[in-house]
């Protein structure tokens, strides 16, 4: 409670030095009153040893000085703050679309890059507590695995359960485009965003990827694509003879041209990604540039607390008067 106090008028403590010259007047009237006694025996002295009374002489004083201490404090207004805040988070809905089709087990990322791609994103999912997110996989056809949600252990759940060989292979870009903007055409987000990753061409589908961003475009939905792959060729595994895996070189074709004007036309950006290391950048660009707005409100709220600070002078002014005029009063 003492921690939160503060002072209306701060400047007005440092009256509190009166305490000093009044405590000096004191000791030096108390030098020129004291009284001396002779004696022709010393032995007569021997019973006027200090009792109570002589050691509670200087109380009132001390009490006297404790209620001008309070009085200052009274005086310098002690307020109590208590303190809230009111926060305002306009969330961004996020639908990631993930490419599952068979070359995303390449193993120019590591461990592959399917694996790589739900590491990371679920990074990115961990790191945005204020907005809904989605999940849409696609390979030669697309699905929905998870809708606009909030609840984030939900969405990182079904991560773990996407691999490839769930949907028939292909790539079909127009499709897992398609299907991310029918999980957004609805919401009432500030800021809609697709972020879509793939390490290939499209070839499969009954919706063009132009067609679809299009469709993004008209829902005001702004689409990040990322295109995963080494430059050249990348070792893509395959089971060879009694089940043992084996290795060939493959040619990574990825469509930049292509992903490049699905971000263009909806106001997005292309990433490429070569490795592990750079689609963790790649991540990390989008997520600085898609951020929540958090509005903060503060709200303080003063309490005058001089009332017992005032009480306790008075309490400690009416004991002085009560010892002096009784216990420790004084014949002049």
């Amino acid at each position: 409670m003492m921690a939160d106090i503060t002072f209306k008028h701060l400047h007005l403590l440092w009256f509190g030095l009166i305490i000093l010259p009044m405590i000096a007047y004191h000791v030096l009237l108390q030098r020129r009153n004291r009284a001396e006694f002779r004696y022709s025996n010393v032995a007569t002295s021997a019973g006027a040893e200090a009792n109570i009374k002589s050691k509670l002489i200087h109380l009132p004083f001390v009490l006297r000085m404790l209620a001008v201490g309070l009085l200052v404090v009274v005086l310098a207004r002690p307020q109590s703050t208590s303190s809230w805040q009111d926060v305002t988070a306009e969330g961004i809905d996020i639908v990631m679309a993930i490419d599952i089709s068979g070359s995303m087990l390449a193993e120019d990322f590591k461990p592959n890059r399917l694996e790589a791609a739900k590491e990371v994103a679920k990074t990115f999912i961990s790191n945005r507590p204020n907005d809904r997110l989605g999940l849409v996989v696609f390979a030669g056809e697309s699905f929905t695995q998870c809708p606009l949600t909030t609840d984030h252990s939900v969405i990182l759940n079904l991560f773990n359960d996407v691999k490839s060989g769930m949907l028939t292979d292909g790539t079909a870009i127009g499709m897992g485009l398609a299907t991310s903007v029918k999980g957004l055409k609805d919401s009432k987000a500030i800021s809609k965003v697709i972020i879509l990753l793939t390490d290939g061409e499209n070839n499969q589908g009954s919706i063009a990827p132009g067609t679809a961003a299009e469709i993004a475009k008209e829902f005001g939905v702004r689409v990040y694509t990322i295109g995963v792959g080494t430059k050249g060729m990348a070792p893509m595994p395959y089971k060879g003879a009694f089940g043992r895996i084996q290795y060939q070189d493959v040619e990574v074709k990825i469509n930049e041209e292509l992903l490049t004007r699905i971000a263009d036309m909806t106001g997005g950006q292309y990433f490429r990604a070569t490795d592990n290391a750079s689609l963790e950048s790649v991540y990390a660009e989008i997520d600085q540039l898609e951020k929540s707005k958090i509005d903060v409100t503060e709200y303080r709220k003063r309490k005058e607390e001089y009332m017992p600070f005032a009480i306790m002078a008075l309490i400690l002014l009416g004991l002085e008067v009560l010892l002096k005029q009784t216990v420790l009063r004084s014949i002049v």
